[in-house]
């Protein structure tokens, strides 16, 4: 079926939607350049739109197959499972939104975290899922960041974590919260030890997890066009009643003003990764 890949992508006008047989998910449009990309090239290039570089949210499964050595990731910390500590209600009680996270996703809580290597390199590595709850943080998140961090302190290797995230949950209140301090300490004895700490920040990247370990690392990496920062631009514009500059809170932005170190394409994170986990090396070594 090589005429297949032949195919030339449609530019699809507005339409009224009719009914039809034909099967959905074929296609993906691009909401940076608006073109429409086949899903399997969109699913070869690790979400990466072929024609304008935009990078779609990837799923933490996906991320942790591109960026660790095939067959070398062993999963830590599988059973822990978010409850309703407080009994929250908004418009929906927390718990049916856990259920319909499930549902969604099959996962019982969105972050991942355990080892792996990455050319060869053992790491420690959390991973956050934004098609859990839109990656909030909460008590299960902090304990698996946390538990990555202490694994990389126990055998002296390298801590990654990856944020996608819109912030805090506020569906667990003050106990989501308490997981920027108890995050935050966790990186400080990797600090204190002498262990290295990478920290990728991905679209978005915000809330509280922005304002505690993901702003901490040795190195923040952050991918093209991410959103980084506390507040969204729109909250601080209605704030401060002013229009905030043209890429506010985005990640060129904030490399030109020193928020983070580096910001690499999705297709050069591993080669960066490893690059950084040979140079730490290196160093401790040297001392």
């Amino acid at each position: 079926m090589t005429w297949f890949n032949k195919v030339q992508n449609p530019k699809l006008k507005s339409v009224k939607k009719v009914a039809t047989n034909t099967p959905t998910g074929l296609w993906k449009k691009c909401t940076n350049c608006n073109e429409i990309v086949q899903s399997d090239r969109l699913e070869e290039s690790v979400q990466v739109c072929p024609y304008c570089d935009h990078h779609f949210r990837l799923d933490a499964v996906s991320r942790i197959s591109h960026l660790l050595d095939e067959g070398t990731f062993v999963s830590l910390g599988d059973k822990l499972t978010t409850t309703d500590p407080l009994n929250f209600t908004d418009k929906k009680p927390y718990s049916d939104r856990l259920q319909e996270a499930y549902d969604k996703t099959g996962l019982v809580d969105g972050t991942f975290c355990g080892l792996g290597k990455i050319n060869g390199k053992e790491v420690a590595i959390t991973v956050m899922n934004f098609q859990f709850m839109g990656g909030s943080m909460g008590v299960v998140t902090g304990e698996k960041v946390a538990m990555a961090m202490d694994e990389a302190y126990k055998r002296k290797i390298p801590c990654i974590v990856i944020s996608c995230s819109g912030g805090a949950r506020m569906q667990e209140g003050i106990l989501s919260l308490m997981q920027m301090g108890k995050t935050s300490a966790a990186r400080q004895r990797l600090k204190n030890a002498g262990i290295p700490y990478i920290s990728v920040l991905t679209d978005p990247t915000t809330g509280g997890v922005a304002a505690s370990f993901a702003m901490l690392g040795d190195v923040n990496i952050a991918e093209p066009k991410a959103l980084i920062g506390f507040a969204g631009p729109r909250v601080i514009e209605q704030s401060i009643r002013q229009k905030l500059p043209d890429g506010f809170q985005r990640s060129e932005f904030l490399l030109e003003h020193g928020f983070v170190d580096r910001i690499v394409h999705r297709h050069k994170l591993k080669s960066e990764l490893s690059f950084f986990i040979e140079m730490f090396g290196n160093e401790s070594k040297s001392k």
